[in-house]
């Protein structure tokens, strides 16, 4: 795994994470002081991730390929004077 995917992995697990501790804070009602902790440990752990990511050397987003638009014109007819046509061959030769 390179360490892009790692860091992607953790993030995910952090995200998992995060959704748990919001779970378990409604259905402790609150949950006081040591949920708290837990939820601040849980962000903090989210930033430092976040932090990673950016000082991490040579870790730029994948980049896309440049987008090639094709016009909405017709093509010029000149194009296929030569070309066969699939499965059927050139128009100007016939079979024995």
């Amino acid at each position: 795994m390179s360490v892009h995917d790692d860091l992607t992995s953790v993030q995910r697990c952090l995200d998992d994470l995060v959704r748990s501790v919001k779970r378990l804070e409604q259905q402790l009602s609150g949950g006081g002081l040591e949920m708290r902790r837990v939820r601040t440990d849980a962000d903090h752990l989210r930033e430092s991730v976040a932090l990673l990511r950016e000082a991490a050397p040579g870790l730029a987003r994948p980049k896309r390929a440049d987008l090639v638009s094709i016009p909405d014109t017709p093509y010029d007819n000149s194009l296929w004077t030569d070309s066969d046509d699939e499965g059927l061959g050139a128009g100007h030769r016939h079979t024995p």
